[in-house]
């Protein structure tokens, strides 16, 4: 079955998940995130079948979230990097995260702590220009330059 493709469709969630949407991409991610580089760890941690993993490497390769990085220093070795623009996806990881342990419970033993402090990190929460905590009640999805110009061109989220 081929994956449905969001190209045409002109909002910015459906261009994201065009990159990341499937659950092994971010799941690879993830464990990028942990420090995972090598193909046969991916593999290893993940319990991911090698022809999945090897598709979904290429499409976050081909897609700049990862980039592949020939390591071998006697014959060839890659691994898997993130990108900066793999790097900027764990608010979306950790959000997922919060999200999860909030409404399905806690699934692993993991607990993201600052690697300074050792302190719990904060839940994360979407902030208005003042620093003031919003929720989906409290925003409007407008149009871009109609912000603040009258009555916004889509109705109040929730």
């Amino acid at each position: 079955m081929t994956r449905k493709r969001f190209d045409d469709m002109g909002c910015s969630v459906a261009c994201a998940l065009n990159e990341v949407g499937d659950w092994w991409s971010l799941l690879v991610i993830k464990q990028a995130m942990l420090g995972t580089c090598r193909f046969v760890d991916f593999q290893n941690g993940l319990g991911i079948a090698k022809n999945i993993l090897c598709d979904r490497l290429s499409r976050l390769v081909e897609n700049g979230v990862m980039t592949r990085v020939n390591v071998g220093e006697h014959g060839t070795r890659y691994e898997y990097r993130l990108t900066d623009k793999g790097r900027d996806l764990f608010t979306v990881v950790v959000a997922l995260r919060q999200w999860s342990e909030r409404w399905n419970g806690k699934k692993d033993s993991m607990q993201l702590v600052a690697r300074e402090s050792g302190v719990p990190v904060a839940p994360l929460l979407v902030q208005g220009a003042d620093g003031g905590t919003l929720s989906v009640r409290d925003v409007l999805f407008v149009e871009e330059g109609e912000a603040g110009e009258g009555e916004p061109s889509q109705e109040q989220a929730g």
